[in-house]
């Protein structure tokens, strides 16, 4: 069975259930996730929506309701999608993440280092976080802090491909090529997007390294 095949089925099924259990909220939410991987972002909307309604403390509904919310534009929504989600757990990581996240794209970098400080506060070894302020520092301009916060995410995750790609543009930003190189390859290996103006950036010392 294909796994397109076996996600439409699970997608039927949870809308046979919820037929015989509309009240259910973790019904309600599986299928709102169930919809947000089908790219129905309005009905996973309604799913989350129900799902919150019938359980105000299911704060992971907060959270996908506020990345949808994120994917269609709407940074504010989001945000505060996330607050709700806090509000009801504190020590929820994700929520943390996100709104760093969110106010980072927002070009509050001073409040969403204050997120991933606080993310890193209730989850010491969750590795996103570290990688995401490091990429705070990067877009800073502080290169040293960046350095220091994706080499972090390494040791809780020595495949976490986000922080090698970032190291990768720290290093070359420092005129470390050969370091700049060989987190490109380990971001490369781990199948990570990398952006393609650093590889073209980088290519022609790949030669120059070696000779």
């Amino acid at each position: 069975m294909s796994i397109k095949k076996e996600e439409e089925d699970i997608f039927l099924e949870l809308k046979a259930q919820l037929f015989e259990r509309p009240d259910s909220a973790p019904l309600h939410y599986n299928l709102g996730l169930a919809y947000a991987r089908k790219g129905q972002l309005d009905e996973a909307i309604s799913e989350f929506k129900q799902a919150i309604a019938i359980n105000p403390g299911l704060v992971e509904a907060y959270v996908n309701l506020g990345g949808i919310y994120f994917r269609k534009g709407n940074i504010e929504g989001c945000i505060e999608q996330n607050l709700k989600a806090l509000e009801h757990d504190s020590d929820f990581v994700h929520g943390y993440v996100n709104l760093g996240f969110a106010y980072f794209q927002q070009g509050k970098y001073e409040e969403a280092i204050g997120q991933y400080q606080k993310a890193i506060k209730v989850a010491p070894e969750f590795p996103q976080a570290y990688a995401n302020l490091g990429n705070v520092y990067l877009h800073q301009g502080d290169l040293s802090a960046a350095v220091e916060k994706n080499k972090k995410a390494l040791e809780i995750d020595p495949n976490f491909s986000l922080a090698h790609h970032n190291l990768a543009i720290a290093f070359f930003r420092k005129g470390d090529y050969s370091s700049a190189l060989l987190y490109l390859d380990n971001a490369l290996k781990l199948g990570f997007p990398v952006n393609p103006e650093l590889k073209k950036a980088l290519d022609p010392y790949r030669g120059a390294l070696r000779d």
